[in-house]
């Protein structure tokens, strides 16, 4: 069912038609998002506004709406994808990595609240993935494939379901994605963005 994560509209409309089909949802996989690359006063502003409706309210939205019908039931899960670029802030993808931070928050201190339910929530951060993200966003792929750090949509989707279904808070699959998110998390601020500032290729 096609439906603009971006619109609470759309996605009340697609809530209610899933409810009058009587589907429950017993697995939410909040994976809808997009990214965009450049220096933020360079970027569209309605086009930044939309990512964070997508990559930050949709998620809450829909967790707010099933979470308490999981628990009721006592049994349900819910992915949510964030990023490595969730674990500190990226020039020239602003928007993009506070959004991510968020996802990656929120999740957390849900897994945390949904405690004894039998609900379930985990935050998977993959690093570079093969899909569309790269040409939706405007980054040349070429910059940043690196051997060793990319990895295909569907290893981090069996990544991010096993570790669901072990009931883990978070995933970050991939030793060296998760050799950047603890630099990223544990690293001086001051020290990160100017190295970021310097060397990350993407928006350049």
């Amino acid at each position: 069912m096609a439906c603009d994560l971006s619109s609470i509209a759309a996605r009340h409309r697609m809530i209610q038609t899933l409810e009058k089909r009587g589907r429950a949802v017993e697995v939410l996989v909040n994976n809808a998002g997009f990214g965009s690359a450049g220096r933020f006063q360079d970027l569209d502003a309605d086009d930044e506004l939309r990512m964070v409706r997508t990559n930050v309210e949709a998620v809450m939205d829909l967790c707010a709406h099933y979470v308490p019908q999981m628990i009721q039931r006592r049994r349900g899960g819910i992915l949510n994808v964030a990023s490595t670029a969730a674990f500190q802030p990226i020039p020239r993808q602003a928007t993009y990595a506070a959004t991510k931070a968020f996802v990656l928050n929120f999740t957390e201190a849900l897994h945390t609240d949904l405690r004894g339910t039998g609900v379930t929530a985990t935050a998977l951060c993959p690093g570079p993935t093969k899909t569309e993200f790269n040409r939706v966003a405007g980054i040349d792929e070429g910059l940043v494939e690196l051997p060793g750090v990319w990895y295909s949509a569907e290893e981090m989707a069996r990544a991010g379901v096993t570790a669901l279904e072990r009931g883990r808070r978070t995933t970050v699959p991939g030793p060296a994605n998760l050799i950047g998110a603890i630099a990223g998390r544990l690293s001086p601020r001051a020290f990160v963005l100017e190295l970021l500032d310097r060397f990350y290729p993407v928006g350049k």
